[in-house]
């Protein structure tokens, strides 16, 4: 199975064989509801779209309301697509859980997963801030008012433009971010957890992808 839709949880710390402490991730992965199975024949490709997260029916609409009740469940907030599904392995109203993914955790064994997320957004920053600029340094020779500046942006009569791709003050954070190989400490079926070594893009409460 290629992936769950999941919440991040927070962070939490534990300790490993030996002895040293772990920084690690709490994500909530599943259940997720198949709500439509998309066929190359119908849709001119293949995939799966799995529901998360439930949702009152006062704040679904009408098509969406259709739409759950067409796979025989009830409303769900978060829908995504996985195109790398095995559409013949499952069928409209599927529930799947972290036990459905390929994870091999026997003694002495290790795995991983990716996960994708929405990194925190920081809003319009500077260049000191989002690029990790010096800026001018000294207050001497009457630099009083510059210090978080960038400085030059480009050459005077040629090009007589700022280069695409120029590193300079932008909207911040609030982007589409992947972390891959993360390491699987430990699985909590029983309350959809997962536990992985390392951070996870995004506040808590937002909405991940996890990847097998």
């Amino acid at each position: 199975m290629p992936g769950l839709i999941g919440k991040k949880i927070g962070m939490i710390s534990v300790f490993g064989a030996d002895g040293k402490n772990i920084p690690c991730t709490v994500i909530e992965a599943g259940p997720c509801v198949v709500t439509q199975i998309r066929t190359v024949e119908k849709d001119g490709y293949a995939a799966v779209q799995l529901a998360y997260d439930e949702v009152s029916e006062k704040h679904t609409s009408k098509a969406l309301k259709g739409h759950f009740e067409k796979a025989g469940t009830t409303p769900k907030r978060k829908l995504v697509e996985f195109k790398n599904f095995d559409t013949d392995s499952v069928k409209l109203g599927d529930v799947l859980t972290i036990n459905d993914l390929a994870l091999d955790l026997g003694e002495g064994k290790t795995d991983y997963l990716d996960v994708v997320g929405t990194s925190k957004g920081k809003g319009f920053q500077g260049v000191v801030k989002r690029h990790g600029f010096a800026g001018v340094g000294g207050t001497t020779h009457g630099q009083h008012n510059r210090l978080r500046h960038p400085g030059s942006l480009g050459a005077s009569s040629w090009p007589s433009r700022v280069f695409r791709g120029m590193r300079m003050a932008g909207q911040m954070g609030n982007e589409r971010v992947k972390v891959t190989n993360l390491e699987v400490v430990k699985l909590i079926p029983e309350h959809n957890l997962i536990v992985l070594k390392g951070s996870v893009p995004g506040a808590k409460g937002s909405y991940v992808i996890v990847e097998d």
